[in-house]
């Protein structure tokens, strides 16, 4: 693949070549026109293993959409341009694990390979760590229906790094529930092996936190609506993060950079 440099900027296709953007890549680049056709693809024996290659990676892509579909009340704010494929290709590792299924049919087992996700940021230009310092603790109950984040009382002005101009923030943490994935022959797709469960969270904020006054110890706690208990086959994500403002009058507006979320534990 080439990467044009010089003035001109198109894209499409000139002749044999085909210029386009990759997205989260700066310039313009170039490849050939050809390749297979979609009929080939699908049902030459030549590319068996392209279609098991693509039969996984689509439900690789389908659980790591749980994982953002659980958190879309404050995914925009909070991620990066990429995190769709970071996530996709963690759960890509998580398929590989499976020795239990064919290839091409392979299981995305969270619940045993929950390390994985441990620590992931949705952000990966800012890391929660690197902004929020004080210390803190978290917990979940035996059922794993409900959470706390506690942070002991600490001063704000040498703990949390804040963006210009910001009066206030507000701390975060989630419960968010994510299912394996198995293939179903019947559906000829992969299917979340707890539909009820896959996706159901609950989000809870802080209120308004003076960034220049000190902070009184503050707990936040998560409980998963409808009294639900997950299931051995489903992992609970418990995230953490913080997002920022600034009060004029009697309002805060939320700053369009520099929140940040984490998966602090899964379990």
């Amino acid at each position: 693949m080439a990467r044009q440099k010089g003035v001109i900027k198109y894209v499409g296709t000139l002749g044999d070549i085909r210029h386009f953007k990759i997205k989260g890549q700066e310039g313009f680049f170039a490849g050939m026109v050809g390749g297979p056709s979609g009929d080939q693809v699908l049902t030459a024996p030549e590319f068996e293993r392209t279609r098991e290659n693509m039969n996984e990676f689509g439900a690789c892509a389908k659980a790591g959409k749980s994982v953002r579909t659980g958190l879309s009340q404050i995914m925009k704010q909070m991620s990066d341009s990429q995190v769709t494929g970071r996530l996709t290709s963690i759960m890509k590792k998580i398929n590989l694990e499976d020795q239990t299924e064919a290839r091409g049919y392979r299981k995305i087992e969270i619940s045993t390979q929950r390390n994985y996700l441990k620590g992931f940021e949705f952000n990966k230009n800012i890391s929660l760590n690197g902004i929020f310092n004080a210390p803190y603790s978290l917990t979940h109950t035996p059922d794993r229906a409900s959470c706390e984040f506690v942070i002991p009382d600490f001063n704000p002005a040498n703990l949390v790094s804040a963006p210009s101009g910001t009066t206030h923030f507000r701390l975060i943490t989630s419960l968010s529930v994510v299912s394996d994935f198995e293939y179903n022959a019947t559906t000829n797709s992969y299917d979340p092996m707890d539909a009820d469960l896959n996706e159901v969270n609950d989000i809870q904020f802080s209120g308004f936190l003076d960034l220049y006054a000190p902070i009184p110890a503050t707990t936040i706690s998560a409980t998963l609506p409808g009294a639900v208990v997950p299931t051995a086959n489903t992992t609970v994500l418990q995230c953490i993060g913080i997002e920022f403002y600034q009060q004029v009058g009697a309002n805060y507006y939320l700053f369009s950079s520099g929140s940040c979320l984490k998966v602090e534990d899964a379990f």
